[in-house]
Formats: structure tokens, sequence, C-alpha cells
């Protein structure tokens, strides 16, 4: 060994072993997740998701600034999970912090104005200062940019206008899925398919009431095909799903079989149903209306696949605004609408999970009903003071001169959506008409009584919940109030990312519900073992690291002396 210290190859050898040791550092990388949640560790299918991008994804991140504390530990957490991805991906993944404050490049346009024209909603802060009270809007979003491509993604989804510190600890729970499930869709080669069925009464794509549905998510990340039910052709296969929103007039059987087989075949279903026809139109003109079941010959079909909606409002006490003349002099007051019911997500699904609160019109109750091998969800339900009012239920704008007599409101979560997964059996396994033969003869198709792997349908008990209003010949988004809409009192509801999620979980083959479905535990400290133990863990964080630096000096001085002193 003195050989080798003296040797002319010591200097080289040293650097060649530091060198190789500085390579496999940045090559390879281990380390180990204590969390019981697996907090710092990717999921499988986000792994493969950033392993097959083949040209850089860019993403902006707008929480750069002095935000309060809670953004500022969502900006941490932000940076750490992308940091992640690079480890995956490599420099196909790129990040920038940014204001929303600074102004975009070589235009004199904020950033902040970018982001409000592409639907994002500040949220509006106050703290107090020296001078004394400060306003800040503060936008916590991501921008992502791939080719020519560009995707949004909001990083908060708070229940209410207060930040708290439950809705940012989902916020950071949910940074995994929302960011990998915005670099898939930007990625994918191939937009999935989705049908509009129409024949029924449906609203057009190109009303006023879809432009939201259409314009801001169908056609956005999907292709958007309409199908009509009452032409002679069947369902295309090549449709991931088919979505079917308020019907008006009854589905007939040739209809429902063009339904049974295309779900027989693996076709998803997303239908959004009014199963009465209460409307505010008739209720501005009358200031009342009775609201009847519309016959949509839809009960057997559904029933079949295990939920029943039914001729029922729910009514809730959680509810939405609309303006009423209290006094009759012409002057309207904003006040709760128990038929508007503001409905909370429950977290026990990837679709509803982080959700906030989703806002409804004239809801009907959905059952889950005996259905051998399907497995029912709810992911959408009332508040914990609600009721409902059977068919024919007479609905008045009277009723809100008084207030509501909350002991009827006993009813707690009441169901207004189902998600059904499993192997669905065939309507009309028993009961094929000679004419439904000749029918799918003629388009050479084959009969399944039996679905051919697990499948999946979401019904919703309410066809308005992703219908949007016009406000001065402008539409809005769905589920947005258009008496509060761009006043103080708007809320941003969280119907569009309903939507998104239910389509996202019936046709996404890439597995990222794994990444959604984490949890992040909040770990606190317990206040009386803290005080008592103060003491103790002071002296071992404080006191035990200068003893050892100390113990090390001496040692090291005592060999030293040792040495010399010889």
């Amino acid at each position: 060994m003195k050989k080798l210290f003296k040797s002319r190859l010591y200097l080289p050898v040293l650097l060649l072993v530091l060198f190789i040791i500085n390579w496999a550092a940045s090559q390879y990388h281990a380390r180990i997740d204590l969390t019981s949640e697996k907090r710092f560790t990717l999921s499988n299918a986000t792994k493969k998701v950033l392993k097959k991008i083949d040209e850089p994804v860019v993403i902006d991140i707008f929480l750069k600034g002095n935000l309060p504390s809670g953004f500022r530990q969502l900006a941490g957490t932000s940076n750490d999970m992308l940091q992640e991805f690079k480890e995956v991906a490599g420099n196909k993944i790129q990040f920038n912090f940014t204001s929303a404050d600074d102004v975009m490049p070589g235009t004199d346009i904020k950033y902040a104005d970018t982001l409000s024209a592409m639907g994002f909603y500040p949220i509006n802060l106050t703290s107090q200062i020296k001078e004394g009270q400060q306003q800040q809007f503060v936008y916590p979003a991501a921008i992502l940019h791939y080719k020519e491509r560009l995707e949004t993604v909001a990083l908060y989804k708070g229940k209410t206008p207060l930040i708290n510190f439950t809705d940012l600890n989902s916020a950071e729970a949910l940074l995994e899925y929302n960011l990998v499930n915005a670099v898939a869709k930007i990625t994918q080669k191939e937009k999935p398919v989705i049908g509009y069925a129409t024949g029924n009464g449906e609203p057009p794509t190109g009303a006023y009431a879809t432009y939201d549905l259409v314009e801001n998510v169908l056609s956005k990340d999907y292709k958007l095909f309409t199908f009509d039910l009452g032409s002679p052709k069947f369902i295309p296969d090549a449709f991931s799903a088919m979505i079917i929103v308020k019907p008006t007039t009854g589905f007939s059987d040739e209809a429902k079989l063009k339904l049974d087989q295309y779900v027989m075949n693996g076709g998803k279903l997303l239908l959004f149903i009014d199963r009465l026809n209460a409307e505010m139109d008739s209720l501005k003109i009358n200031n009342q209306v009775t609201a009847l079941d519309r016959d949509l010959k839809l009960n057997d079909f559904l029933f079949n696949y295990g939920v029943r909606i039914n001729a029922d409002l729910i009514m809730d006490l959680q509810c939405d605004y609309l303006p009423f003349d209290v006094n009759g002099n012409g002057q309207f007051d904003l006040l709760p609408w128990n038929y508007f019911p503001v409905m909370d997500s429950k977290n026990n699904h990837p679709i509803n999970k982080g959700l906030g609160f989703v806002a409804g019109k004239f809801v009907n109750s959905v059952d889950t009903v005996e259905a051998e091998d399907i497995q029912k969800t709810i992911i959408l339900s009332s508040s914990s003071n609600a009721r409902t009012l059977g068919s024919p239920a007479i609905i008045s704008g009277a009723e809100n001169v008084n207030a509501p007599e909350d002991a009827k409101y006993k009813k707690a979560n009441i169901a207004a959506a189902v998600l059904l997964e499993g192997k669905f059996k065939s309507l009309f396994a028993n009961r094929l008409s000679q004419t439904m033969k000749d029918s799918l003869n003629n388009y050479n198709i084959s009969f399944l009584p039996v679905c051919l792997k697990n499948n999946k349908i979401i019904v919703v008990g309410d066809g308005d919940i992703v219908l949007n209003t016009v406000v001065k010949g402008n539409p809005i988004p769905m589920g947005m109030n258009a008496y509060t809409y761009g006043s103080q009192r708007e809320f941003p509801f969280a119907n569009t990312s309903f939507l998104q999620n239910c389509l996202d979980y019936l046709i996404n083959e890439n597995g990222l519900s794994e990444a959604k479905a984490k949890d992040y535990v909040v770990r606190l400290l317990d206040n009386k073992k803290t005080e008592e133990q103060k003491s103790f863990w002071q002296i071992i964080t404080i006191a035990v690291p200068v003893a050892i630096v100390l113990l090390f000096a001496f040692i090291f001085q005592w060999l030293r002396k040792r040495k010399y002193a010889k």
C-alpha cells in the first residue's frame, strides 16, 4: 500500500476512481421510501407513461412568488414530484416555476390574463401587512407544452373559498395523478372516439346548453361523433364510450338493443338522465311547475344492470342560490333553492377523490338493485341534511318566502350517481324477437347474451349537471350559477372535473387510478407528549451533535500527540 502511495500512478488512479464514482452516482439512484402510503414512490402506471415520452414535455408551474405557507408547501411538493418524473423520463421532462404576474416573453400580456382566458379561476387571498390588508390572486395551475399541443392542469381544487389544510393535503396527494394524467393526454398518439347519442330529444351538440360540454371537454380530449339511436345502424365498436345527455322522449326496444349490444361488446356508457320534466323555464313563467315522469322507458334497461333512477327530486339544505322577490316589491334577494343540491364527494373512489362540490339541478335519486356479479359504487350523493319529493312533485317559487323546515331534511347521503362494474348480462337474453334477430343479421352482428369481459357503466340522476347556461349571450362553464357568475359570490363548482374523471375512468387504459388512489396521511404531533419530552429531544438534537464533534476533536488531538511524541 505504501508503494502505491509513493508511485507516480497514485494520482491518475485516484482521479479515475473518483470519476467512476461520480459517473455511477449520476446514472444510478436508489432510496428507501419509509412512509406507509409510499408517498415518495411513483406508481408503476406513472413510470410506464413517463417512459413512453418520445419528445420533451415542458411544464410551467404557476406557484412562484410571495405565496402563503400552504401554497409554498404545494410548490415544494410539486418540485419534488417533477424531480421524480425526471428520474424516470430524463430530459424528456422539463419544468419551470413561474409567477402568474410575470409577462409572457415577447408580449405585454401577463400569464394571469392567459390563465383566466383558459378558464382558471384565481384564489382571492387577503393577508395582513404593515400598510394594511393586501389582496393577492393565486393561480395554483400548470400548463404543459408538447410539440404543438397544450394541456392545462388545476393543482388545487378546494371545496370552499377558504383555504384549509385538508384541501391542500388532498391537492398534494393528487399531484402525481393530475400531472401524469396530463402528460398521458398530451402525448397520446390517437384521441379516443366518443359517441354522443341523439334521437331521443337530447340537446344537440351545437346548442348553447352543450357548448362547454362539447368545446371544452369532449372535442378537446376526444374525437366526438353524434350517433342517432333511431337510425337502423348499430353503434360502432370504434366508440370508446357512448354518452347520453338529458333525453326527453322514450327509448324504443330497438334503441335499447343497440345500447345493450354495445355494452356486451365492451362499450362504455355514461348516462345523465332527468326522469322528471322539471325545468326552470316553466317555473319562471308560472312561478309553479308540476314535475311529472317523462316515461323514458329506460327502467327495465337500467334495472337489468343493477340500478334504478327514481321518479323523485332530491331536496337539500346544502344547495345553490337563486334570486327571489321575497317582499313582492320587485327587489330580488339571493336565497337557497333546495331543488339545486350541491353534492359532496365522499372520496371513496378515484372518480370523486379530491373532487370538490358538484352543482345539480332538479336531481333524481338513484337506487342500486340486485344484479349478479355487478359491483356498485356511489360516486355522488347529497349532504346529511336532505330529503326526497316524490312525483308528481309540485315546485313553487313561493316556497322560499319561508325558511325550510329543517326537521324534514333528515336523510343523509342520498345517491345521485352510481358506477356499475362487472360482467353485465343482456336485457334481451330471453326476449330477443325475430325482428331484432333480422336486424342484427342485416349488419352481420352476432347477438351476445353476456359481456365479453368486465365492463363499466356510470348512471347519473341529473341531465343538467353537464349542461351550461348563458349569461349576456355567452355560455358559461357547466355547473356555474348564472346569477352569481362574475360576482364576489361566484363559486367554481367541480362539474367539469367530475365529467372528465368519469370519462378518464371509463376509457383510459393506463391504470392511473393507482396513482389517484394514494392518500397522504397527516401525522399530527401529540401536544401533551411533545411538552413532556421537549427537554429530552432538545438534548438529543442540540447537545448530542455538539458532544460528538467535541469527542471527535479530542480523539483526533490525542492520536496526533501520540504519533508525534514517538
